[in-house]
């Protein structure tokens, strides 16, 4: 029931997992590789996909709509401006790295875009950096089901435990990402609260 489920929706669960940002997906996909319910390639390609898709897209949003993007909420914003102080500095790096930097997967190619970095370069260097990502996670991920089964002498019998600890692992990442957009978001709206506060009392001269 469950290969069979996998088979049929697991791959396009996969795309969209990494299309929206899916660092948990592909770990999980990758174990379930390792298990036989999915093929590594297939994984890979999928995830590469994905992942490419999504951050062309946020990149050409951000070549035409990323100062009104990120100024929707006050954490994308502070996110944004830290993201283009990093690009300005090393804007290859960047392109080449930012999916293995937690917190930055989506608003770093709208300010890649927002930056003018060129088309046609962001599509190469993001390729590049996509095949990197998804080759290097889902390969460790299923390298980690062979530890397992080394440590254990059967992952079989504790399939369903590993996988309830890696769903346990991806809620609590989520979670923590919570916490985290929520005090930014409190750290931006105080940082904007202060400067409207300091604006007010001190006018500009006429």
């Amino acid at each position: 029931m469950l290969q069979q489920f996998l088979q049929e929706f697991g791959y396009f669960a996969l795309f969209l997992g990494t299309f929206f940002e899916g660092e948990t997906i592909l770990v999980l996909a990758g174990f379930l590789a390792f298990r036989g319910y999915m093929d590594l390639k297939l994984v890979m390609i999928v995830a590469f996909l994905g992942s490419y898709a999504g951050d062309q897209l946020w990149y050409f949003l951000g070549r035409k709509h990323g100062r009104k993007l990120l100024a929707r909420k006050p954490r994308w914003q502070l996110m944004g401006d830290k993201a283009l102080e990093h690009i300005r500095k090393h804007p290859d790096i960047w392109v080449l790295s930012f999916r293995f930097v937690y917190g930055l997967r989506t608003v770093m190619p709208v300010a890649i875009g927002l930056s003018g970095y060129p088309p046609g370069r962001y599509l190469l260097l993001n390729g590049i950096g996509a095949a990197i990502w998804a080759i290097a996670l889902a390969t460790a991920a299923y390298h980690f089901g062979a530890v397992l089964e080394g440590l254990l002498g059967s992952v079989k019998k504790y399939e369903l435990w590993v996988l309830g600890a890696l769903l346990v692992l991806g809620l609590g990442l989520w979670a923590r990402r919570r916490f985290k957009n929520a005090r930014l978001t409190r750290q931006a709206a105080l940082e904007e609260k202060n400067r409207a506060a300091g604006e007010a009392n001190n006018p500009p001269a006429e």
